[in-house]
């Protein structure tokens, strides 16, 4: 179950960061800000996951 939490945490990554880059794209930094939350929300719960495991 803990790889399955960490796999979404690793897809919010890639979603985040394609959120970061079609923003830029389209110069919208609304997107851009948006693609930032969602990337270091997901690194944290995918941190907290881990160490909560150990």
């Amino acid at each position: 179950m803990k790889y399955v939490l960490v796999v979404v945490a690793i897809l919010a990554v890639a979603l985040g960061v394609a959120g970061v880059v079609l923003g830029e794209a389209d110069d919208s930094p609304g997107l851009q800000l948006l693609g930032v939350v969602i990337v270091v929300g997901a690194v944290a719960y995918g941190v907290s996951v881990i160490r909560r495991g150990r």
